[in-house]
């Protein structure tokens, strides 16, 4: 995979950890009050993540300046893509790593993150990649 995913790749990705999110009985009880969107912003790309119930119900593209979301990851796809590595390298580990190395940003409400931060962390970790022998 080139180090910045292609526009529609990040869409696949984006759906595929959907569907996931669906057959992980876990994360939907933890999400369950989790009724937001979330503006994912992927080098430059931008992805708004609607969520019911814990669930994604829309992935629509952007950008938009009539959409509202509650809270934004802004981060390069180079980095990205080795967060979702199955073993990802320290900084890579975990969003905050990501902010904290200057691959990413998180902006708007804050405290809404935080109320939901396990369930956010644990669905952006549905992309990792299992290894296979």
């Amino acid at each position: 995979m080139t180090p910045e995913m292609p526009y529609a790749l990040h869409r696949f990705k984006l759906e595929d950890m959907a569907e996931r999110l669906n057959a992980t009985p876990h994360l939907l009880r933890l999400g369950r009050l989790f009724n937001e969107t979330v503006l994912l912003e992927i080098d430059r790309d931008e992805f708004y993540l609607t969520f019911e119930k814990g669930r994604v119900v829309e992935i629509k593209e952007g950008p938009s300046k009539k959409l509202p979301w509650r809270f934004a990851l802004r981060v390069k796809g180079e980095a990205l893509d080795k967060f979702w590595h199955p073993l990802p390298e320290p900084g890579y580990h975990d969003i905050f790593g990501l902010v904290k190395y200057g691959h990413g940003r998180i902006d708007g409400d804050i405290l809404t993150l935080v109320k939901n931060l396990r369930y956010f962390k644990e669905f952006m970790a549905l992309g990792r990649r299992e290894e296979r022998p």
